[in-house]
């Protein structure tokens, strides 16, 4: 009954979904392409047998390449779709595709409404269905479950927050029977087991983060070194993947750290969302602080005090470039964003108090040397600046985090084996005459 009224629901704002979409679309007019998939309307499907992975935006689909490759070599017979809910990530994706065409498609989600989620099930007819991180959508769940399509959530991860937020009424009586229904969960730390598990989770498995099987492009690291060549001896402080009402804070700090003669530190600004580029480079201007963009093609010269990284796709050189990085989404209470890539890239990393979303990993970052707890912007600017002539200091923290990095290898395989024991990809194993979203009695 409570999956009936959300569903209900879903469909009475659907108004407000497509505001919201226009809205967005001012500033991404990508969102404005493949609507009828969002209502579970597609063309022709890969041919079968398939897989279906849903990966949501960005970081979901970069932590999901090394799966997609051990998929695509378990699996040589099969075709794999490959799904996402933003422009961004299908962006992200699209490289993925062409380096695995013809066998990796593309398609959005659609919403989690029941008729739609019918519609892309049937249309699809995958095997077997991978959500990752935190895909919990009830509607989608209960149409697999009635189809005896196997779905696992892989890379799962669970925050204290999200915990709570899911125990509060009346989420318990849509969320846990969700959960139950999935065939298994690939987690990424024991405390996020034991969470998902006191939600209904079931065959909950601790298998590691996938982000760690992540190798960054050689080509994106070698530009990376070609920009670190350029700069000579001057100093690069990153500020990765920042979010809203942060680069305010950098910059506002950056600014108080004493600018110094020309030639001195560049603060390379990457801000996590394309769409606020612009919004950022008009902070930097606020400032009056010289800058170059990126985006537009340009690199830094000596009177450069900021470069913004207003380009996708080139965080892996970014690090490489960096003397030492503050991880965005760490400053302000957002949780944070992924580390892990930072030290595949052998870059040492500054954390602020906020890291719940990779509370384990920065914490084993923490321990083993590889990154800094910072309190705020002023003490990340003071902190950077410390390390900065500390050469030393700042080498050992290279190293560990490049330690840190292959010390966490092997989710990739760990899921492939929860997926071969959960994961029936026998043709034939899954009921698509079925044509509901199952009873909404649960």
């Amino acid at each position: 009954m409570i999956r009936f009224a959300y569903a209900l629901l879903f469909y009475l704002v659907q108004p407000l979904v497509w505001l919201r979409l226009a809205w967005r679309a001012r500033r991404q007019p990508e969102y404005r392409r493949h609507l009828g998939e969002r209502y579970g309307f597609y063309a022709a499907p890969p041919p079968p047998p398939l897989l279906w992975l849903h990966a949501v935006s960005v970081g979901e689909t970069r932590a999901a390449e090394p799966l997609i490759q051990a998929l695509l070599a378990e699996y040589p017979g099969h075709s794999l779709l490959l799904t996402h809910m933003t422009p961004t990530g299908r962006a992200t994706g699209a490289e993925l595709a062409g380096k695995h065409a013809p066998r990796l498609a593309q398609a959005y989600l659609p919403y989690d409404l029941p008729d739609a989620c019918a519609r892309f099930l049937d249309h699809f007819k995958p095997r077997v269905g991978l959500l990752m991180e935190t895909e919990i959508w009830p509607n989608l769940i209960a149409a697999a479950h009635a189809r005896a399509l196997p779905l696992l959530l892989v890379n799962a991860r669970l925050s204290p927050k999200s915990q709570r937020a899911y125990q509060r009424f009346p989420l318990p009586p849509l969320i846990r029977p969700a959960l139950k229904k999935l065939a298994a969960v690939a987690a990424q730390t024991p405390a996020d087991a034991s969470r998902l598990e006191s939600l209904g989770a079931q065959n909950v498995r601790v298998t590691g983060n996938l982000k760690f099987d992540v190798t960054p492009a050689r080509e994106k690291l070698q530009l990376g070194a070609d920009w670190r060549q350029a700069l000579g001896r001057r100093p690069v402080w990153l500020a990765a993947s920042t979010r809203e009402g942060e680069e305010a804070l950098i910059l506002d700090a950056f600014v108080r750290l004493g600018l110094g003669p020309p030639g001195g530190l560049l603060l390379l600004l990457v801000p996590r969302h394309p769409q606020r580029f612009d919004e950022v480079a008009a902070l930097v201007e606020e400032r009056r602080l010289p800058f170059r963009r990126r985006g537009r093609g340009q690199f830094p010269a000596p009177e450069t005090r900021v470069w913004l990284g207003d380009s996708m796709g080139e965080m892996p050189a970014y690090f490489a470039a960096a003397d030492i990085a503050l991880i965005g989404g760490t400053l302000l209470p957002f949780g944070g964003q992924n580390l892990i890539e930072a030290a595949a890239c052998g870059c040492p990393v500054l954390a602020g108090p906020h890291t719940y979303n990779f509370a384990q990993a920065t914490e084993d970052a923490l321990a083993r040397g590889a990154a800094r707890r910072v309190a705020d912007a002023d003490d990340a600017a003071r902190t950077a600046q410390a390390l900065l002539a500390d050469r030393a200091a700042l080498a050992a923290m290279r190293q560990a985090a490049l330690e840190f990095g292959q010390a966490h290898r092997g989710a990739s395989a760990r899921t492939i084996g929860l997926i071969k024991e959960f994961g029936s990809t026998k043709t034939g194993a899954v009921d698509y005459n079925r044509r509901d979203c199952g009873n909404f009695r649960d």
